[in-house]
């Protein structure tokens, strides 16, 4: 009999709902759970795919120390005994932790324990200092807390949304999808969207406002500016309940002058501003919505308070269908900032500069020590690392060497270190390599716990798996190394629902409404409440038993005077400017069906089919300036370094400015890494990094040859200079560039594909004088593996290729058709991706459009079923439609 558990998706902050039914054969399979509040059904192609992501393969199964596998015992001892010497040798600030918004609640909860309250250190830091640390600052300049006013409802209800440095149709098409089925059943409501480059958002605004990059602050000053005199300011609410709107007010109008003046300067045109901000004024239900493009920046912090102080001064804020809304990049953020997993946080909303509250923490934990201030941000951690000051770090669940900007600089740090603990899921990764204990840790569909979302619903991750080999919880884990460090009473947990009722006590400790997180009302909770616990918004309290939607409404804040507080922004230009030597800015971000750095995704078939290499978009005009070609390969470099990515030109892509996707890292490039290239800067009040900005110059890299090859192994394409490899179904795929031709392409050939025994067919073509070869490998009469080299990029299309690693055999024709490089037919090559819900190819919706007479998106879902799923497709579908 089949067995269902409603869980929550492990990728981005919305949060959404899931169910894993396993058949009694072992089947399982994920759907978008209907009852859940955050997606009511809805599952983005990440999300879809997630049945293809829950194999063994790359796990770290067993503990290993030095490289040599061995018992819990020894790993766990050996972890708590490096860390006590290099303690008592050099003190606690000496050693570090750096975790991840992909922790449970009760994971981070433990680890924030272990470090301040008995380690004595505040060096625990997040990879949320990547993506959400600007948003915390600004919220709590703000309102006093570090809290999102609104919810998902409020885009629903809205009649004007702003997405300001949000790709919402591909970070997050589940919340997208809602606004598109609002805006279809409310046809009045607007959607305005302000990006540098013509995203799949973009495309589907009413209004683009494709800003200068970093020009943000200087568009909202101007709004503030025009609200103020075109009489939108509500009086009631800025006298009653805000502070500092005059001195706010002077700043945007010292910055933002004239409308002329803000058009300018943002590139715009200023009929568009005038649009953009008569939109504003007149619509008194509007959410603005911003993420990492307003969040990665060296002024971050204040471009969301020049957000925030246009919905103070109109009073739209507390009320349906209105406010500032903060769209959170990771599936738990906001659960580590609750528990204080930032480094200058101490934990439930309380601060570690305030002599009360640590009192009050280090009371209810029983703590020997509470850090005075506040410890190492991201950036500066691994700086430390790298000058010896940091000697310990313990990395959980994420993947530095490859998310941090200047990442050489992180891989000299931890190549330095003199102690590297990693828990992780996969035994082999970028920062994994330089471990020398690694911990194996559970994962999604194998662990338990809470997590918080976009808009503080706290929803549960539940188990449907056993644990691989001898995978553990990640607060089992830390719970057992401090008990060896002499903490036990501290750490006896038992099990993850225990943790959570401490976690949940403390909220609600001495908490008279002065802090906003409290669930104090769920600090009772017993085993089976908690395993039955169903989605619900903080706070949770005895006077909010159901959960809160919208905070606000009521007109009290937390700052010490609850009230609101305007904050006084001036315009700040990106530090990193273009110059002669690095005349194109370079933007970062992510692409659609990919997630961090591809340790899930990439194992997806249907995912990798998308997007299967790492790559620079550029406008048409620089392209043809700079001798840059669509399909080439480029250098892109900057003054941190170089990476060699394939080339897409696009008019999407704003003139001077360059995009590369962050994913891509060693494990599957052999030259991806985009954050090579990102210098160090950061916003000086979050310590968040800038990835959106930094100067960088483009040349075509030349290859004597380029190919690819596809194996039902993983192998090592040694000769090529470039290599990129994805999942496909059956095989891995991999493109692949050289710059010396071999003296023999038949051994070279051998040395990829014959490292495998067994009955071994063998067939070859070769033109040595031009660098044309193929070849292709057989078991028992299976296709097991194939390469294609050429002198140039006119090379097989791969679709047809890949499909016949589906076939037990191959006929004469299919072999024939490899050593030919020509399809057996036309309806085998169908096309790149375009649908990944639906696996629907490129050439199949081409043929629907221009052959059955599919003239829109509509007909196109029914009859091909492409656009059907997530939606995340549509975009590019409308855009086929139009070329027809």
């Amino acid at each position: 009999m089949s067995r269902s558990i409603k869980t929550t998706c492990p990728y981005c902050g919305v949060g959404c709902g899931v169910i894993a039914t396993t058949s009694d054969q072992g089947e399982i399979v994920i759907e978008g759970d209907p009852d859940h509040p955050s997606n009511y059904g809805r599952l983005c192609s990440k999300g879809s795919a997630l049945a293809e992501t829950l194999g063994h393969e790359g796990r770290l199964l067993m503990p290993q120390v030095n490289g040599e596998p061995c018992d819990w015992n020894l790993a766990l001892d050996k972890v708590a005994e490096g860390l006590q010497a290099i303690i008592q040798e050099h003190g606690p600030d000496a050693v570090a932790f750096y975790v991840s918004g992909q922790l449970m609640t009760e994971d981070y909860y433990v680890a924030n324990k272990l470090m301040k309250g008995f380690i004595g250190s505040a060096n625990i830091d997040t990879n949320s200092r990547l993506c959400m640390s600007s948003a915390v600052v600004a919220h709590k300049r703000a309102f006093g807390a570090d809290v999102m006013p609104g919810c998902y409802e409020d885009l629903e209800r809205a009649k004007l949304i702003v997405l300001t440095g949000s790709n919402a149709a591909w970070c997050h098409p589940v919340l997208y999808q809602r606004i598109i089925e609002s805006r279809r059943q409310n046809p009045d409501l607007q959607m305005v969207v302000i990006d540098p480059r013509a995203t799949p958002t973009a495309e589907t605004a009413d209004l683009h406002l494709a800003i200068k990059p970093g020009s943000d602050a200087l568009l909202f000053n101007g709004l503030l500016v025009y609200l103020e005199q075109c009489g939108e300011r509500n009086s009631l609410f800025v006298n009653q309940v805000t502070e500092a709107c005059d001195e706010a007010l002077a700043a945007a109008q010292r910055d933002a002058a004239s409308l002329e003046q803000v058009a300018q300067r943002c590139g715009l045109a200023l009929a568009d501003v005038e649009r953009f901000y008569r939109l504003f004024a007149r619509t008194e239900r509007v959410v603005t919505v911003y993420s990492q493009g307003i969040n990665q920046s060296a002024s971050g912090v204040d471009k969301i308070n020049a957000i925030i102080n246009c919905h103070l001064l109109t009073g739209r804020i507390g009320r349906p269908g209105m406010g500032p809304f903060s769209l959170t990049g990771q599936p738990n953020a906001m659960g580590g900032r609750e528990v204080g997993g930032l480094a200058n946080q101490l934990a439930a909303h309380m601060e570690i500069e305030s002599a009360s509250d640590r009192e009050r923490v280090k009371a209810f934990w029983g703590a020997p020590a509470i850090p005075q201030q506040g410890g190492l941000k991201a950036v500066e951690l691994f700086q430390a690392i790298e000058s010896g000051k940091v000697k310990a770090v313990w990395v959980m669940a994420t993947n530095p060497a490859v998310t941090l900007p200047d990442s050489d600089q992180v891989r000299r740090a931890l190549d330095r270190c003199e102690l590297v603990i990693s828990s992780d899921c996969m035994e082999r990764t970028d920062t994994s390599r330089f471990a020398h204990i690694q911990l194996p840790a559970t994962t999604w569909g194998e662990r338990s716990g809470m997590v918080t979302s976009s808009e503080r619903r706290l929803s549960r991750q539940r188990a449907f798996l056993d644990a691989p080999g001898m995978a553990r919880p990640d607060w089992w884990i830390i719970s057992q190394v401090g008990q060896r460090m002499g903490f036990d009473a501290a750490f006896e947990y038992r099990d993850v629902s225990q943790i959570f009722r401490e976690h949940a006590a403390l909220s609600g400790l001495q908490n008279n409404g002065s802090r906003a997180f409290n669930i104090s009302w769920l600090a009772d909770l017993d085993a089976q409440d908690y395993e039955q616990f169903t989605p619900a918004q903080w706070p949770l309290t005895c006077a909010a038993t159901k959960g809160t939607p919208r905070l606000f409404g009521d007109g009290v804040f937390f700052a010490v005077d609850k009230k609101a507080h305007f904050v006084p922004v001036t315009h700040r230009l990106p530090s990193s400017k273009a110059d002669a030597c690095y005349p194109m800015i370079l933007n970062t971000g992510r692409v659609r069906d990919h997630w961090h750095t591809m340790s899930r995704t990439g194992l997806s078939p249907r995912l990798a089919s998308h997007t299967i290499e790492p790559y620079v978009e550029i406008h048409p005009e620089d392209a043809r300036g700079l001798g840059v070609a669509d399909g080439t390969l480029a250098q892109v470099r900057s003054a941190q370094g170089a990476v060699v990515v394939r080339v897409k030109v696009t008019p999407g892509q704003q003139s001077r400015s360059l995009f590369i996707p962050i994913h891509w890292n060693d494990q599957f490039a052999e030259t991806g890494c985009v954050n090579r290239l990102l210098p160090a800067v950061v916003d000086p009040l979050s310590g968040q990094p800038e990835f959106k900005q930094t100067p960088v110059s483009i040349q075509e890299r030349p290859f004597a040859w380029h190919g690819f090859l596809f194996s039902r192994r993983q192998l090592q394409p040694a000769g090529a200079i470039y290599w990129a490899r994805s999942s496909g179904t059956g095989f891995w795929r991999y493109e692949i560039a050289g710059d010396s031709t071999p003296e023999s392409w038949a051994d070279m050939a051998r040395s990829y594909l014959c490292s495998k025994g067994g009955d071994v067919g063998w067939m070859e073509y070769s033109d040595q004088a031009v660098n044309r070869y193929r070849a292709a490998r057989f078991e028992d009469n299976r296709l097991e593996s194939c390469l294609f080299i050429g002198p140039d990029l006119k090379l097989p299309s791969r679709d047809w290729i890949a499909a016949l690693f589906n076939k037990q055999t191959l006929d004469a024709g299919e072999r024939a058709s490899l050593l030919s490089g020509h399809a057996p037919d036309d309806k085998a090559d169908v096309g790149k991706t375009i649908c990944a819900c639906h696996g629907v190819g490129e050439k199949r919706i081409l043929e629907g459009i221009r052959i059955q007479g599919l003239n829109s998106v509509e007909l196109i879902a029914e009859k091909l079923k492409a656009g059907s799923g997530c939606g995340s497709c549509v975009p590019e579908i409308r855009a086929m439609l139009a070329a027809g």
